[in-house]
């Protein structure tokens, strides 16, 4: 008997389990699996874990083994929270790169990675789906008393809830809620992504009859003119169109809102709502998705396809408006055809939900799209269908690379040169279109990238053959490049022919385009309404409390800004320093356009696009609307408008002062400059029509906008090259940024200079600095950056980072790192 009992002991494995906590720490945590949970035990499953005093967290298993960790004992784990993995290993692996890569934690990667609702924790909060009804006698008593507090109290942490309950795990409670959505988990929510709608008019069947619609006329002649002219416009209409919207009804008729709606009262008019494209296309949805690809576009494709056979990335470098889109979608069918997921990066899915609607046109429910618009609910959502394959296409923003793909065959990256793909804070401070190429690597697949102005990097890769080279470099439909026409501030100003911030020859080209019933987007790199207050006798100038900025004016608010850090505070009338009243505005950003533009036209229709108009819900789906419908003519915006508008009606950019741009402090800022002025011109003449674009600038004479104008991204690309070469810059050097941040700036001093110093000693003249950056104060931290250049070839950079990572963490034993943060930015452009 006692034989038996000790063969027993002897079978029973005791499991270990490595896991990724939510948190930025540097070695993953050993936890000990509960005997009777070793069978439901998986790699990528979540697992309730206790970490620190009390706090409990969602934790991912990443491996199991049957060994004990060697310097601590191991907790148990509380609980298993999935029937099946939520992560896959190849996103495990992914991740991993990533940390290892960006030099962060795999924690912080899982942070990113992972839709708040799959990672609850003891702070998580909980809410009620306010828009769903429920049953409560379905309900077990536990879920019950949960719902019953929810109603009571609007939002309950997980501690709360555990106390309520009276158990330490609430976790698989809550996830059951979660799938029948009858709770929110999540800090806030955000809106649905809304379709786009349209309300189009039809005539009602009984007025098809000659004599009725006789009838109806003389009675609506005598008592409603307005709306005798609304029919008899929808009737001529009817003989050129098949559809017939109610803005165009509007129109052509002169008739008002109320007439449309009195008619559709009397049922004379049946007005429907339909979901149309964004895009501006009016033609069937067959006619859509049967589109014919110029000869250009047809080489263009060809070229992609040969280069795949030997290559895994290929450039697709094509001008602005040359249809890289039905390029990319004929790829994306050609790769579905053969049952693989396909990842389609957009810079910033705010602009391109057009791109959306265009592509549900092709791949109905078979698209997924993923971004930060969406709320907890939707984003869990998404992140099941990509894993369980029903999504073949997913459309999104830069965090949609890390979603769970089983087959991945194609990465489409639109506009690969956009910095909103690189993600600057809080690490991993990755960026997409590079972690996209290893992704693909992964999984043998192919990527497009696509671009009217490819970044260096990109480029280089191409023309020295580690990329596949396609270029199209004609318009779609044989649409001339816009007329650009380069206007010298300087000269007008002596001349005193500006006006304002505008001159003649804008003025006069927007009056044209407004003539010919055409629209015209402005365009100024700065939001709000004057950078800088001044006082003129003592020069005195308001900066803020946290950081080392001077406030904007904002005249919504009649309040100073800090765009870095949200602080605000009144705008003072008289000078703090002197007593002095004599305050000016120094400067201008998009509201003080705004402003002067509707003092200079008064009659004209006006609207401004940028961070602070498009905060609130749906306001940018309204603008881009009210842009398609012709209810703006002018639209005054930050680098928001150059990012994939299409507009057809849109005939006149305006720049109004490139000099912002082109005089940056920053070795990218000739490309950046070349690649947003020919971005912004690019949204010109689209269809059709040639478009025009003035730049205002104080130097028209300047290299890039000369090589803007001739469309010379050659002449741009090996200019640069020569200097980013002597200087020791990317593509030919790899950087990594090391910013040490502390709230004493004489500690940070030392600090810094102990660092740089340690570094130098493996690395020599590579490390430069430690120096104050652009702004060296934000939050109440002040910031020094030290800089390391690394040659391509002849060093390995594997072993570069993995000196810094040692350096750093000695650094931190040292009494002298005391309330410091070492941020380490990999390609920090």
């Amino acid at each position: 008997m006692l034989e038996f009992a000790e063969g027993a002991a002897a079978t029973r494995k005791t499991l270990f389990v490595e896991v990724i906590l939510p948190l930025a720490i540097s070695i993953n945590y050993t936890y000990r699996v509960p005997y009777e949970l070793n069978d439901a035990i998986a790699i990528g499953k979540r697992v309730v874990v206790q970490f620190g005093k009390s706090k409990l967290y969602t934790a991912i298993v990443s491996n199991i083994s049957e060994q004990a960790p060697g310097k601590y004992e191991a907790k148990y784990i509380i609980d298993i929270l999935d029937d099946r993995p939520v992560v896959t290993p190849k996103q495990l692996q992914f991740w991993h790169w990533l940390s290892e890569y960006y030099m962060c934690n795999e924690g912080e990667v899982m942070n990113a990675a992972l839709p708040t609702a799959l990672k609850l924790a003891s702070e998580t909060k909980v809410m009620l789906n306010k828009g769903f009804e429920y049953d409560k006698s379905a309900m077990n008593d536990k879920e019950y008393l949960i719902t019953e507090a929810l109603d009571l109290q609007p939002e309950l942490t997980i501690s709360d809830i555990a106390k309520l309950l009276g158990q330490k795990t609430v976790m698989p409670i809550l996830k059951s809620l979660f799938e029948k959505n009858i709770i929110n988990i999540s800090e806030e929510v955000a809106e649905r992504y809304k379709p786009r709608k349209r309300a189009y008019i039809t005539l009602n069947p009984a007025y098809h009859n000659q004599d009725a619609l006789q009838e109806l006329f003389l009675i609506l002649e005598k008592r409603a003119p307005k709306q005798a002219d609304a029919v008899l416009a929808y009737i001529k209409l009817s003989r050129q169109q098949k559809t017939i919207s109610k803005a165009e009804l509007l129109e052509a008729s002169g008739a008002g809102e109320s007439s449309i709606k009195s008619l559709a009262e009397k049922e004379v008019f049946f007005i429907e709502e339909k979901n149309v494209s964004r895009l501006g296309y009016e033609e069937d949805d067959d006619e859509l998705s049967n589109f014919v690809l110029s000869p250009a576009q047809k080489t263009a494709l060809d070229g992609v396809r040969q280069h795949f056979e030997e290559k895994d990335v290929v450039l697709l470098h094509g001008v602005t408006s040359s249809g890289k889109t039905q390029i990319y979608i004929k790829e994306i069918e050609r790769f579905i055809a053969t049952g693989k997921q396909v990842l389609y990066l957009l810079p910033e899915i705010a602009l391109t939900t057009h791109v959306i609607e265009r592509l549900r046109v092709y791949f109905g429910s078979t698209i997924g799209v993923y971004h930060s618009r969406f709320n907890d609910n939707e984003r869990v959502e998404v992140w099941q269908k990509v894993l369980n394959g029903e999504y073949k296409v997913v459309l999104g923003a830069r965090s949609s690379v890390f979603l769970p793909f089983t087959d991945l065959g194609l990465i489409i990256v639109d506009e690969e040169h956009e910095t909103s793909y690189k993600q600057f804070d809080p690490a991993p401070r990755y960026n997409a279109r590079d972690a996209a190429i290893y992704l693909a690597n992964m999984y043998g697949s192919k990527v497009l990238l696509g671009s009217a102005t490819p970044s260096f990097e990109t480029y280089y890769n191409a023309r020295t053959g580690k990329y596949g080279f396609v270029e199209l470099m004609e318009r779609y439909g044989g649409v001339e490049l816009p007329l650009i026409q380069v206007v010298s501030i300087t000269e007008e100003t002596k001349r005193k022919t500006m006006q304002s911030h505008f001159s003649s020859v804008l003025v006069q080209d927007i009056y044209q385009a407004l003539d010919n019933k055409e629209q015209v987007i402005l365009f100024q790199n700065r939001r709000g309404y004057a950078p800088v207050l001044m006082c003129k006798v003592c020069a005195y100038t308001p900066k803020c409390i946290n950081c080392d900025v001077s406030l904007t004016y904002h005249k919504h608010s009649h309040k100073l800004h800090c765009h870095y850090c949200g602080y605000k505070e009144d705008t003072p009338n008289i000078c703090p320093a002197c007593g002095s009243t004599h305050l000016e505005y120094k400067g201008f950003g998009t509201e003080k356009v705004e402003d002067e533009l509707s003092i200079l036209m008064p009659e004209v229709r006006l609207q401004r696009m940028d961070l602070d108009t498009t905060r609130s819900r749906n306001s940018l789906q309204n603008i881009l609307t009210n842009l398609e419908e012709k209810k703006i003519d002018i639209l005054v915006g930050t680098q928001m408008v150059a990012k994939g508008l299409d507009f057809a009606d849109v005939t006149v950019i305006g720049i109004i002062n490139a000099d912002s741009l082109l005089k940056y402090p920053d070795y990218r800022a000739n490309e950046r400059s070349y690649q947003m002025l020919a971005q912004v011109s690019g949204r010109a003449g689209r269809r059709g029509k040639q478009g025009k674009v003035v730049i205002q600038t104080y130097d028209p004479n300047h290299r890039v906008i000369r090589q803007v104008i001739d469309n010379d991204y050659n002449d741009l690309y090996f200019t640069e090259m020569e200097e980013r070469k002597s200087f020791k810059y990317p593509p030919y050097y790899r950087i990594i940024n090391l910013d040490v941040k502390h709230k004493d700036p004489e500690v940070l001093y030392n600090q810094a200079e102990y660092l740089a110093g340690e570094l130098r000693k493996h690395f020599g003249d590579r490390v430069i600095g430690p120096e104050a950056p652009l702004i060296n104060r934000i939050r109440n931290f002040y910031i020094k950056s030290i800089m390391l250049k690394f040659e391509r070839d002849s060093i390995s950079i594997v072993k570069a980072k993995a000196i810094i990572r040692d350096t750093i963490t000695q650094f931190q034993t040292t009494k002298l790192s005391k309330g410091s943060i070492v941020q380490a930015d990999v390609d920090p452009y």
